[in-house]
């Protein structure tokens, strides 16, 4: 019996624009080029293009970087990711993109998925992708992103938007988790929690979740929630209470609740909700539990409330998720 030819990779173009920030362009390798189906075989192709042609572009850090594509790959791309960029004066000042942007972008196939990382949405919003559809960029640049692109409809307080062809992320490592948020979605919980571990990062943040905390870390002389956090984890399938992190903290309900939101950017129960998704999405991917053992096992107690849980983080229900990822499998 012959095995099932596999289908080819996934083709993800990335776009390096002369000022582009390092660290945001390496983003899509690092996050698609570690992900692998259960055979190890890889599930998407990563090609870096200018819009210029083959060659230098120079970069917000000290050194610049060789590229050897040009707009030519962005024709058989699968998905376009945009990082920033601080050299783009056209669509920065005028909104409007540049000649070369212009060509590069006539290039891209009707019903290529775009993606933005940071002002990288500036981009595609200048190429008129964003036209009354939602988007988020940096916090710090979204005021004079709504007053220059006034028909986008912009959320600053998201680390990311997915509006199913075109998804948008907030500042640097939002941009990781918007990547991370894609493999999930097209390959499950599972993959994606695997190119998190090898990339050391939180295998999930909600799209919905703040971009900006206040304080973010805590003064030394402080107490974390990272043991609540940590022992609650252990025992999702059980009734967990607000109280009963309160006290592995050795903190009152009001202080607790206020430290977790200052260090999550949610709510105690909404980052419980968030995690029993996530263990609800892994078991109906990888094991042949029931529904309601999953539901019980995941701490949803019944399989009509993972269902509820699940429709509204997911749009689907638990067994349209599994036969979804099953099939993929």
């Amino acid at each position: 019996m012959t095995s099932a030819p596999q289908s080819a990779p996934h083709r993800v173009t990335v776009l390096a624009l002369d000022g582009v920030i390092p660290f945001e362009l390496g983003i899509p390798q690092r996050i698609f080029g570690r992900a692998r189906d259960a055979a190890g075989r890889p599930l998407y192709e990563v090609t870096t293009c200018s819009a210029r042609g083959p060659g230098r572009v120079g970069t917000d850090a000290d050194f610049s970087i060789l590229v050897e594509h040009g707009p030519r790959a962005l024709a058989t791309a699968d998905t376009v990711i945009v990082p920033a960029s601080y050299e783009l004066g056209p669509v920065y000042e005028h909104g409007r993109l540049t000649p070369d942007l212009e060509a590069a972008f006539a290039r891209i196939r009707p019903g290529t998925r775009l993606v933005s990382i940071c002002t990288g949405s500036w981009v595609l919003a200048a190429a008129g992708y964003l036209d009354g559809r939602p988007a988020t960029t940096h916090w710090a640049d979204a005021d004079a992103f709504q007053r220059m692109f006034p028909a986008v409809r912009v959320d600053a307080e998201v680390l990311f938007i997915d509006d199913g062809d075109v998804l948008t992320s907030a500042g640097v490592a939002a941009g990781i988790d918007l990547c991370l948020h894609i493999v999930r979605r097209d390959h499950g919980a599972a993959v994606a929690n695997d190119v998190a571990r090898r990339t050391v990062v939180p295998p999930h943040r909600d799209g919905g979740q703040s971009q900006y905390i206040q304080r973010p870390v805590p003064e030394a002389q402080l107490a974390t929630t990272t043991a609540a956090r940590a022992w609650a984890l252990a025992r999702l399938h059980e009734p967990i209470q607000l109280r009963d992190m309160a006290e592995q903290e050795s903190m009152s309900v009001r202080t607790f609740t206020r430290r977790f939101r200052e260090e999550v950017g949610i709510s105690p129960g909404q980052w419980l909700t968030q995690q029993r998704v996530e263990r609800a999405r892994c078991l109906l991917e990888s094991s042949v539990l029931s529904i309601d053992q999953v539901a019980q096992d995941a701490g949803f107690g019944t399989a009509q409330s993972m269902r509820q849980h699940l429709q509204a983080a997911l749009g689907v229900t638990p067994t349209a998720y599994r036969r979804t990822f099953r099939a993929a499998g």
